[in-house]
C-alpha cells in the first residue's frame, strides 16, 4: 500500500538539465504530453459514454422502463460531476503518470462486471461507481497541460486537446453499435473494457509529470512569459485546504462559470444520453443509425472547438464571450430537431450536428476558465469545482428528460431542453468581459505559495 500511495504522489524536481538538453527535450515532451493524455482522455469515453448508445436494446433485453435508465444516467452523472471534483483535487497532488491509468483500469473493471450481470440493483451501484472513478481522467489531464503549455497558449492548445471528447465520443458511438450488433449488449461493456486496459498500460510507458521532475524549467521560463527576474524553480505542491477555500470557493468568477456550465451540459448530454433513443422511436431511426448519430455530433464538434479556442486566445482570453455566441445556433438547432417530420433523418442528423459543432467549444473553454482564473496548482480542483456543475446539470436532464418523454412526450422533453439552453445563454451574458490577465511582477511571484505564474482577472 505504501509503495502504491508513493507511486502515486507527484514526482520530484530533480537537478537542471545543460541548456543544449533542455532546448531538444522540451518540445518532444511537450507533444508526448499532449498526445498520451489526449488518446487517454478519448478512451475514457469509450467506458463511459457506451451506455447511452445501446440503453435501449439492454432495456429490451431485461425489461427496463426510460426512467429506470434514467436514474442510471441520473446517478452516474452526480456520481462523475463528484468525483471530478473530488479526484481533481486529489490529482492536483499526484503523478498524472500512474493516476491516469488507475482511473482507466478502475472503469474498465466496472465495465466488465456490468456487461456480466443482469440485475437493476447491480447495474445501477456499478454504473454510479463508473462515474466516480471516471473522476480520475480530466484532473491528472488538466495538471499535464497546465504545466507543460502557458497560459498564452492554453486556448488553442486545449481547444486541439479537446478534441479528444469529440473522438473519443464519436468512436465510442461506432463501437458500441457495432459491438452489440456483434455480440450481443454485454459486448458494448467487455470491448470498451479491453480497450481501456491496453491504453493504461500505453500512458504508464508515455505519461510523463512536470517539466521540473525531468530536470527542465518551468514553461513560464521555456516560453518566457514573465519577465527574467524572480524565482523560476520553487513551484511547491499546495494543501488540499488552501485548495479547495482559497483557490475555488472563495473565487466569485469559478462560481459564475460553473453556474453557466450547468445549464451547458444540460444542452449537449440531452443528445447523447437520449438522442439516439428519440431518434429510434420518433424518426424511425435503426440501432446503427442510432449510433451514427452520436458519431456525427461528436465529430462535428472538432473544427469548431480548434477554431474557438484561438478565437478566444487571439480575444484577451474572453471565453466567456466566445461561449455565448456559441449557444445561440445550438438554441435554434434544437428547436429545428424538435419540429423535423418523420422521414427526414438526414435533417434530423444534419441539426445533430450542428448542435455538435456549436456546443463544443463552449465545454471545452469553460474547462479552460478553471486554469485561467485560478493557479495551476489548483487546475484539477477548479476543473473539477466547474465540472461538478456541468455533471448537475447532466443529473438534471439524466433523469429529467426520460420522465418528461414518458409522461408527457418527447415534445415536453425538448421543450426543457430548450430553456435550459435559453438560460446558458443568459449566464453566460454576465461573462462577456470577462477575461484573465497575466501579472508578472516579481512581488507576485515571489508570494508564499511560490506560484510560477499568477493570473489576476479584468473586466474588458
Amino acid at each position: 500500500m505504501n509503495r502504491v500511495s508513493a507511486m502515486l504522489r507527484p514526482a520530484p524536481h530533480v537537478a537542471r538539465l545543460p541548456d543544449e538538453q533542455v532546448k531538444r527535450l522540451y518540445p518532444r515532451f511537450r507533444w508526448q504530453i499532449l498526445e498520451s493524455t489526449f488518446i487517454g482522455y478519448a478512451t475514457f469515453y469509450f467506458v463511459r459514454n457506451n451506455l447511452p448508445v445501446v440503453s435501449k436494446e439492454m432495456g429490451e433485453a431485461l425489461s427496463y422502463s426510460k426512467g429506470q435508465i434514467g436514474d442510471m444516467l441520473a446517478l452516474t452523472a452526480i456520481a462523475y460531476g463528484v468525483g471530478k471534483f473530488l479526484m481533481g483535487a486529489v490529482s492536483d497532488r499526484s503523478n498524472p503518470r500512474y493516476f491516469m491509468p488507475a482511473g482507466l483500469l478502475l472503469t474498465a473493471l466496472c465495465n466488465f462486471l456490468f456487461g456480466a450481470v443482469s440485475s437493476y440493483g447491480v447495474h445501477l451501484a456499478l454504473w454510479t461507481l463508473n462515474g466516480l472513478v471516471q473522476g480520475m481522467g480530466w484532473g491528472p489531464c488538466g495538471r499535464s497541460l497546465g504545466h507543460w503549455y502557458s497560459v498564452r497558449e492554453r486556448g488553442t492548445i486545449f481547444a486541439f486537446w479537446n478534441i479528444a471528447h469529440n473522438v473519443g465520443g464519436g468512436l465510442t458511438g461506432l463501437i458500441a453499435a457495432y459491438s452489440t450488433a456483434w455480440m450481443g449488449w454485454r459486448g458494448a461493456f467487455y470491448v470498451p473494457g479491453v480497450l481501456a486496459i491496453l491504453c493504461a498500460v500505453y500512458l504508464i510507458l508515455r505519461l510523463r509529470d512536470t517539466p521540473q521532475s525531468l530536470g527542465l524549467p518551468p514553461v513560464e521560463e521555456y516560453r518566457q512569459d514573465y519577465p527574467a527576474s524572480g524565482p523560476r524553480d520553487r513551484e511547491v505542491e499546495l494543501g488540499t485546504r488552501e485548495l479547495l477555500l482559497h483557490y475555488v470557493l472563495k473565487n466569485r468568477y469559478l462560481w459564475l462559470f460553473a453556474a453557466a456550465n450547468f445549464f451547458v451540459y444540460i444542452a449537449r448530454y440531452s443528445m447523447l444520453d437520449w438522442g439516439p433513443t428519440f431518434l429510434k422511436e420518433v424518426k424511425g431511426a435503426t440501432l446503427t443509425g442510432g449510433g451514427m448519430s452520436t458519431a456525427i455530433f461528436e465529430f462535428a464538434g472538432i473544427f469548431s472547438t480548434i477554431l474557438m479556442g484561438w478565437l478566444s486566445d487571439k480575444a484577451g482570453g474572453r471565453r466567456g464571450m466566445i461561449s455565448m455566441v456559441c449557444m445561440i445556433p445550438v438554441f435554434l438547432a434544437f428547436a429545428g430537431i424538435l419540429y423535423t417530420p418523420r422521414g427526414m433523418l438526414w435533417l434530423d442528423f444534419t441539426l445533430f450536428g450542428v448542435v455538435g459543432f456549436f456546443v463544443y467549444p463552449p465545454v471545452m473553454l469553460l474547462g479552460v476558465t478553471g486554469l485561467d482564473f485560478t493557479s495551476k496548482k489548483a487546475v484539477g480542483t477548479a476543473a473539477g469545482f466547474i465540472g461538478l456543475f456541468g455533471y448537475l446539470g447532466r443529473t438534471v436532464q439524466g433523469k429529467g428528460i426520460g420522465t418528461l418523454a414518458e409522461r408527457y412526450g418527447w415534445n415536453a422533453a425538448f421543450w426543457a431542453i430548450l430553456v435550459s439552453t435559453f438560460l446558458g445563454i443568459l449566464l453566460l451574458s454576465l461573462t462577456w468581459k470577462l477575461r484573465p490577465h497575466t501579472v508578472a511582477s516579481t512581488s507576485k511571484l515571489d508570494r508564499k505559495d511560490h506560484e510560477t505564474c499568477s493570473t489576476d482577472f479584468t473586466r474588458g
